[in-house]
């Protein structure tokens, strides 16, 4: 059975709510460090909507629900936690560089300029190689293309591959970064 975002949490079975829970809960991690921000943001409201309403349904599974002194059981403590949540996220987003900027606050490069800059970090690392989450934490730093990598392998010929957890640049890779030098 596949997820289905559309329908609201509430009219979910009990069975298909706490499935979806435990399903959103294991994406968390891939969506935080590899999903764009929009995937993000939908990914935050639909987990939140489905622990608000598994915490209605069973709120004595939950800390939350508990009625312990350190619990947060009332509704209006609930809605005192979000709101506090939601406004660190607000601020978070607020104090973030603009999207047209690098994390250094440059001018972000178009497509192939941001190739040849990613591809000449690649060059410079030891071995020709980077961890695969700094090779996508450069790109999203270089630009708002979050499938620059991926076409990095998918192009023919292929100017990344991957040895496990590692990209490394090919020789076809370094041969294209000959011929797109990045002006020092």
């Amino acid at each position: 059975m596949t997820d289905r975002p559309g329908i609201p949490a509430r009219e979910l079975s009990d069975e298909e709510l706490e499935r979806q829970g435990v399903h959103a809960h294991a994406m968390r991690h891939w969506v935080f460090l590899h999903g764009t921000a929009e995937q993000f943001r939908t990914h935050t409201e639909r987990m939140l909507e489905l622990e608000q309403e598994y915490l209605r349904r069973h709120p004595q599974r939950t800390w939350q629900g508990s009625g312990g002194e350190s619990a947060a059981g009332s509704r209006d403590d609930r809605i005192r936690d979000l709101v506090q949540t939601f406004s660190r996220a607000i601020t978070a987003l607020l104090d973030e560089e603009p999207p047209a900027t690098s994390g250094a606050g440059t001018p972000r490069p178009d497509a192939a300029t941001a190739q040849a800059a990613l591809l000449q970090r690649f060059a410079e690392a030891p071995g020709g190689q980077l961890h695969k989450l700094e090779a996508h934490h450069l790109a999203r730093e270089l630009t708002s293309d979050s499938h620059l990598v991926a076409r990095l392998y998918r192009q023919e010929p292929s100017l990344l591959h991957a040895e496990r957890d590692m990209r490394v640049i090919t020789d076809a890779g370094r041969a294209w970064l000959a011929q797109h030098a990045v002006p020092a």
